[in-house]
């Protein structure tokens, strides 16, 4: 799989700069209000709980806004992503804001490599992360072996079956396998999802679907017990353009009855104690 992870490297170095210079990612507002959270982080807040003083990993951390975030609500938060571009707008974010965060590159797959093993009591990932990794059932042993003893995976994530709709219909349809394969889906596309006039010249990525029950399978598989498990009619990002609106805390729902569609989940896990 190291082809699709340096093809996906070059198309993720080359959005970080992007990302970082646009609206939805709120950057000058990190660095003018110390206070200021992301989107997402605000949406998980309620379910986080009190985090202060455990030591935290991102992974896939993309350019830090999450982590970032996550260190404001006094977690000690070390962020891992593949992509040397984002972890440079992360670095300079961090460094801006004044916060204690160091990040690190590398696959989410070599995390225990890096950062040893039973070293977090906080695992922290999702909104459009796992499709970008081939094994669900090894992502799971990493998470297994990051945590300590009673330490929490906390994930919010696009629902599996959004990943399956065509996103470019009228009316969304499942287009895409639902259940993990060897083979990654493959795509070309020169836009991003943050308004840019500039066009990618990396324009191919490789991602891979994983059901839900893979997903929890290959987490209690790696001896970690599920502690919660919500569904949510929203996502943080237009999944669906042709269906979807956005409200005024920037989560994306149906516009016709949202509740007939599961848009992402939130999963917590422990290991135990």
């Amino acid at each position: 799989m190291t082809g699709s992870f340096d093809v996906n490297r070059a198309n993720w170095d080359e959005r970080a700069p992007l990302h970082a210079a646009s609206e939805l990612y709120s950057v000058r507002k990190f660095l003018d209000d110390p206070e200021f959270l992301s989107d997402v982080v605000r949406f998980d807040r309620p379910r986080l709980g009190d985090i202060t003083g455990q030591r935290g990993v991102h992974l896939q951390c993309h350019i830090g806004t999450d982590t970032l975030s996550l260190s404001r609500l006094g977690a000690r938060m070390s962020g891992l992503d593949l992509s040397p571009a984002s972890l440079a707008e992360a670095r300079k974010l961090a460094t801006g804001a004044g916060a204690d965060i160091d990040y690190h590159e590398a696959n989410a797959y070599a995390a225990v490599e890096v950062f040893g093993e039973s070293s977090f009591d906080l695992v922290y990932t999702g909104i459009g992360a796992l499709c970008w990794l081939p094994r669900i059932a090894d992502w799971a042993s990493v998470v297994a072996r990051l945590l300590r003893p009673g330490g929490r995976l906390f994930l919010r994530e696009a629902h599996p079956m959004m990943w399956a709709l065509d996103d470019e219909a009228e009316r969304a349809w499942p287009k895409y396998e639902y259940f993990e394969h060897d083979e990654p889906l493959v795509w070309d596309d020169d836009s991003t999802y943050v308004d840019t006039e500039r066009p990618l010249r990396n324009t191919t990525t490789h991602s891979w679907n994983h059901s839900l029950g893979e997903i929890i399978t290959a987490l209690l598989d790696n001896g970690l017990t599920l502690t919660g498990f919500i569904e949510h009619d929203s996502v943080p990002w237009n999944a669906l353009p042709n269906e979807m609106a956005v409200d005024e805390s920037g989560e994306w729902r149906m516009r016709e009855n949202p509740s007939r569609l599961a848009a992402s989940y939130t999963l917590q896990a422990v290991k135990a104690s």
